[in-house]
């Protein structure tokens, strides 16, 4: 009997010992898994030289791309979230729509609800114009910028859906590096 007895705790114990060694490796699969997913939604690759500037900044709404150039030569390229209803140039005030055509970045935002925020040029007297015709605002406030204040953990995650006011949304990541690299006046065309 002392000798089942001995046996059966031995075999306990081997139990809990390997019970114990799963748990430890699926915390660590676990906190793996999570580290490279928030390493892919807050990693900025390929980045930029320190002393790197551009002249033009492009964004295909269609293809979800902003795609920045110096002297004609693409640098880099981003995706990007729209306005929430991103079929459509701008036509008023209110729409959800990302405007199309050819602006600048006239101003920036350091203190702004987003992560930083560069100022479109939008509404030009055409737009003003068009929305005017139809009786209503063109609207304002035009800009590509980062994650809304606080929300930064979401990362590359924020482009599943498009859900500003017709803004172009960057990771914060990505709006830190595109606001070094942007002087002001730079020109900005929205293609559908």
């Amino acid at each position: 009997m002392p000798v089942l007895r001995a046996l059966a705790i031995v075999c306990l114990a081997n139990s809990e010992r390997e019970m114990r060694l799963k748990f430890i490796l699926l915390l660590g699969v676990i906190f793996g898994v999570a580290s490279a997913i928030y390493f892919y939604a807050h990693h900025n690759w390929n980045p930029l030289p320190p002393n790197t500037t551009i002249d033009r900044i492009l964004v295909e709404k269609s293809a979800r791309k902003l795609s920045i150039y110096r002297a004609g030569e693409k640098l880099k390229t981003y995706r990007v979230a729209l306005g929430r209803n991103p079929t459509g140039a701008k036509q008023q005030e209110g729409d959800q729509k990302t405007p199309e055509g050819v602006y600048r970045i006239d101003n920036r935002n350091p203190h702004s609800n987003f992560h930083l925020a560069l100022h479109i040029s939008y509404p030009s007297a055409e737009d003003t114009a068009r929305a005017a015709a139809r009786g209503f605002p063109a609207g304002y406030d035009i800009m590509v910028h980062g994650l809304p204040n606080g929300r930064g953990w979401l990362g590359a995650f924020h482009r599943r859906k498009d859900w500003t006011a017709g803004c172009i949304a960057l990771s914060d990541q990505e709006i830190e590096e595109l606001w070094r690299v942007t002087p002001d006046e730079s020109t900005i065309e929205i293609l559908p």
